[in-house]
């Protein structure tokens, strides 16, 4: 099936994999997501029926389907803004965790951390070819420019091109299996599912939607986030993770070790399935136990899950 769920539907069809293996409609299942926004068409509303006399009009289908509100017609980034000021997080605060976004991002690609979760997809153009094996975003910073950027979606706002994550294209999976299939065919699991949640409020207030998908989740397993050794929280905006940072009380060391989307970019279909691998197999190198991964999604919901991996 096709999942919709704007930046929650690479993980949502993780979850819905989840459960039909444990109700017993399937053994096996590769889940994932991908988005291509380079190639999101411009769309001609009257194109069927037809132009007249007067001026037409011309939609970008990326703003119209994915990055604005469907209930308050607004960018999503104003919606940031708004939560910055609701939470007392500055411009400062969100140009200091983008900039520390970038940097574990950079080292973890200097240190080959990401090589064993990315499959290098080779694309043509004209008569060359180029293969691509690492994500191209955090080599364009410049950090000294951060500070200096203008506000993007509001004049006296704080959201930045640069604390916000960037337009991507990217795609992810992920392989679930029932623990008896794995066993009779010698797969060796990197993590099991523990839980995961869904919350869903006010549409405008979607960036502390995780907060509380994250609240969710934990209370369900009966864990707290002290139980947790590494949170992989999407971040849309700096400031998203910023306020469930500051909400939960996760500390910094915990919370997207190798960099978020502010660095590595946020192609919204397949973000829930990136950052759930990277949380896979950063679980893995550093020895840790349990993780979360979470994202928010526009209209106001959130997605959590909880895995512990497997020796």
């Amino acid at each position: 099936m096709t999942i919709n769920k704007v930046c929650g539907s690479g993980l949502k069809a993780v979850m819905l994999a989840d459960q039909a293996i444990r109700c017993g409609d399937a053994e096996v299942v590769v889940a994932g997501g991908q988005e291509s926004m380079s190639n999101a068409p411009y769309l001609l509303p009257k194109g069927r029926t037809g132009y007249r006399y007067g001026h037409g009009e011309v939609l970008d289908s990326m703003l119209l389907d994915g990055l604005t509100d469907a209930y308050d017609p607004q960018p999503m980034g104003v919606f940031a803004d708004r939560c910055a000021s609701s939470c007392g997080i500055s411009r400062q605060q969100q140009d200091e965790y983008a900039i520390e976004s970038y940097r574990r991002a950079l080292r973890a690609q200097q240190e080959g951390l990401f090589a064993d979760e990315i499959v290098p997809v080779t694309v043509r153009s004209g008569k060359s070819e180029l293969t691509v094996t690492l994500d191209e975003e955090p080599q364009k910073v410049k950090f000294e420019k951060i500070p200096e950027l203008k506000p993007v979606f509001t004049k006296e706002g704080t959201v930045t091109a640069a604390n916000a994550s960037s337009i991507d294209d990217g795609a992810a999976a992920l392989v679930l299996a029932s623990e008896q299939w794995a066993s009779q065919h010698g797969r060796r699991p990197l993590a099991r599912i523990v839980a995961q949640a869904t919350y869903a409020h006010d549409p405008a207030d979607f960036n502390t939607a995780p907060i509380y998908s994250i609240e969710r989740l934990l209370a369900k397993a009966g864990m707290s986030v002290a139980d947790v050794d590494l949170f992989e929280i999407n971040e849309a905006f700096a400031v998203t993770a910023l306020a469930a940072k500051q909400q939960l009380g996760i500390p910094h060391e915990k919370l997207n070790v190798h960099g978020g989307a502010v660095a590595l970019g946020h192609p919204i279909g397949a973000s829930g399935a990136r950052i759930l691998t990277t949380l896979l197999y950063a679980l893995r190198r550093y020895g840790k136990r349990y993780g979360v991964a979470a994202l928010c999604i526009g209209g106001g919901e959130a997605t959590a899950v909880l895995v512990e991996t497997v020796n």
